[in-house]
């Protein structure tokens, strides 16, 4: 190997060099450019001739080097391998190698230097899949098909709902109305001991003030005109080993609010009109989309009831707060309502862009309401974007793309790469057409167009 190396020329070894796609710098041991390769020129926006007999500390200063390879062999003696970025932002590999002559003296620096941009792209994406994975399976058998739980505080409540479903606290869901914090009670009920049991659900608000009472703790023989004259069970003793869901309870008039109380401290109930104690074991699950706390301070909720049935609270986020379930609940209740109407109905990109848009104030419930009426109301297989109710357009259109200053980067980035695509897709039907106007490889808008479920079909 040596004798073929003695037998090469610099005219020969220079080619052989410029050849290489990794950038190589050759300095003195004091610290001057001797000579670059032509890929440091495109690596490092430089032209190789200017800076040719420049010192490392100049480059360096010049910020052509941040920070200089060579400059660190120089003062360890020893080879040093960094990750740093160059000009325009990319991740380089650099490794600083000193060469040593016959004497044991420090004679040159070589510098290799590799873009590994695509490579820390590939591994950060490994990273979230195998975050991702680890998060499927901490939610492994528990329950969730009907929640859709893409953002990161969505699979913080399911995470929270599972520890929690173990054990027989009380617990307190709170949230908008809409936001699903029913579903979040059944999980707790299904995933949990009294699963085997009944799960019964009352809306506190809903039953007239005059009937609440004998409605939830039920009635004996005779108690008022127009009862039964067996009787009747309550609600709780219909829940009796299960779980009872107390929807509303913001709404709880106080003099029951009192009973109540006794109800969860003691463990047993007196029906109306009768005087016979009856023991009652059910898990309590209530719910408001009231500031129970303001409600507590205004007179108009009891302390001690707020803080019996606040013991866990379980907070459920609105819509607005976490976009990145938009699309996927968008797509899953278009599923449903197509299946259960018998219907093939598909969004298309520019509605969809504008749906993504839309704040969705009634959160889930409105939601699934306007896929339901887009679907009954839309006679052609393609929802457009005129068939979009007037208000959700003129609400999308209030919410500009660049009008995610609130959001977490992460998701403000995501939903702007959303509205773009969808945009582009409405616009250009060809995914090549689209890389060009992107400035991206046509393999990469296939991947994002198939990531955001914006698929046209198209794959040239």
């Amino acid at each position: 190997m040596e004798k073929f190396l003695d037998t090469l020329s610099a005219s020969e070894l220079i080619p052989i060099l410029n050849s290489i796609n990794d950038a190589i710098f050759i300095d003195s041991s004091d610290g001057y450019s001797l000579w670059c390769n032509e890929a440091c020129g495109e690596l490092y926006k430089v032209n190789p001739d200017d800076i040719s007999g420049m010192h490392v500390s100049e480059l360096e200063e010049g910020g052509v080097f941040t920070p200089s390879v060579a400059k660190l062999v120089m003062e360890k003696g020893e080879e040093v391998t960094i990750i740093h970025e160059n000009k325009d932002g990319k991740q380089l590999l650099s490794t600083g190698t000193p060469i040593f002559d016959h004497t044991g003296k420090m004679s040159k620096i070589v510098t290799t230097s590799r873009d590994i941009t695509e490579l820390t792209s590939l591994q950060n994406q490994l990273e979230s899949v195998q975050k991702t994975l680890k998060q499927i399976e901490s939610l492994e058998n528990f329950s969730s098909s009907h929640i859709v739980a893409s953002s990161r505080s969505m699979r913080n409540v399911l995470q929270l709902a599972k520890r929690l479903a173990s054990v027989d606290s009380t617990v307190l869901i709170t949230g908008e109305s809409g936001v699903g914090k029913g579903l979040i009670a059944k999980l707790l009920h299904e995933n949990g001991t009294r699963k085997d049991y009944p799960f019964v659900t009352v809306n506190c608000g809903a039953i007239p003030e005059s009937l609440i009472e004998s409605e939830l703790f039920g009635y004996e023989r005779g108690a008022f005109t127009g009862s039964r004259e067996e009787g009747k069970k309550g609600l709780f003793e219909a829940a009796q080993n299960g779980t009872i869901f107390l929807d509303e309870i913001a709404d709880l008039p106080l003099n029951l609010q009192v009973k109540l109380l006794q109800v969860i401290q003691e463990r047993e109930l007196t029906r109306v009109g009768g005087v016979k104690r009856i023991p009652i074991d059910v898990r309590i699950v209530s719910a408001t989309n009231k500031e129970l706390l303001q409600l507590v301070r205004n007179n108009k909720f009891r302390e001690d009831l707020y803080y019996r049935l606040n013991v866990v609270p379980i907070n459920v986020p609105p819509l607005r707060e976490r976009p990145e379930d938009i699309l996927p609940l968008l797509q899953a209740n278009l599923s449903q309502y197509n299946k259960k109407l018998n219907e093939n109905k598909k969004l298309e990109p520019a509605a969809l862009s504008v749906l993504l848009r839309y704040p969705w104030p009634g959160n889930i419930r409105e939601l699934q309401n306007i896929v339901e009426r887009l679907i009954l109301t839309t006679k052609d297989e393609i929802i457009t974007e005129d068939k979009l109710p007037t208000f959700i357009k003129n609400s999308a259109q209030a919410q500009p793309l660049d009008n995610t200053q609130t959001l977490p980067l992460s998701t403000a980035l995501q939903r702007a790469e959303k509205e773009i695509l969808a945009r582009t897709l409405a616009e250009y039907k060809s995914t090549r057409a689209m890389a060009k106007v992107l400035q991206v490889s046509q393999p990469t808008v296939v991947r994002k167009l198939h990531k955001y479920g914006l698929s046209s079909g198209d794959t040239k």
